[in-house]
């Protein structure tokens, strides 16, 4: 590696490391009572939420077979009833609580949230991004 130069910044394709494979699931609508004043949490909103997940076994070992993979249909429906569930101030915080549900219920090694929300004037949208693993 040459001096001054983060490998971390760039991406695996570029570095010896291969790429894995990854299920995405972009721009899921969801409908939830959020924000910080009593007023904003009042009204239900929809967020934009981003998912990128890293099944355990890679596509290479599905066999064509459904259960050995990662039900993306299965996992849009659970996320959606995560944030109808309860009312949050923040999406930082239902950013979270969707990443610890995929990992405690999926088989994963990693998944990237990124939540949208539509709320401040002059601008396209607020966001967050997070990544865990196991």
């Amino acid at each position: 590696m040459k001096a001054g130069i983060d490998s971390t910044l760039h991406p695996a394709h570029l570095s010896n490391r291969p790429m894995p494979d990854l299920i995405e699931i972009r721009r899921l609508r969801v409908s939830t009572l959020i924000g910080v004043p009593d007023e904003e949490r009042a009204v239900c909103q929809t967020l934009l939420v981003t998912l990128r997940m890293t099944p355990s076994q890679g596509f290479a070992g599905l066999a064509d077979d459904i259960s050995r993979t990662i039900d993306y249909h299965a996992v849009s429906l659970e996320i959606q009833a995560l944030a109808a569930a309860r009312p949050r101030r923040l999406i930082e915080t239902l950013a979270v609580e969707i990443a610890d549900h995929l990992l405690g219920n999926h088989p994963l090694e990693r998944v990237a949230v990124s939540i949208e929300k539509h709320i401040l004037p002059d601008t396209e949208c607020v966001a967050v991004h997070l990544e865990r693993g196991r």
